[in-house]
């Protein structure tokens, strides 16, 4: 059986790849109406280090803008 950071995060792969908006506005109609408490997410420690890395780039300003990632994710899928 999978654990339920297994299930969400397959969850969350999932709903990147829908792009009707109808059927996303009713996924959140049932999410929004399930009752879930707002219980603070618990994350992993690889979790944990993975945002402190993420911090150290801001910092030192390892940036890059969304356009600019699309276009290299264009450039990389058309070299496959």
């Amino acid at each position: 059986m999978a654990t339920v950071d297994t299930l969400r995060n397959n969850l969350i792969d999932k709903l990147l790849t829908i792009s009707n908006k109808n059927y996303l506005q009713a996924l959140n109609q049932l999410v929004e109406s399930s009752g879930i408490e707002n219980e603070p997410v618990k994350l992993t420690e690889e979790q944990i280090l993975m945002l402190q890395l993420s911090d150290k780039d801001i910092q030192a300003g390892k940036l890059i803008s969304q356009e600019q990632l699309d276009k290299n994710d264009l450039e990389w899928l058309k070299g496959r």
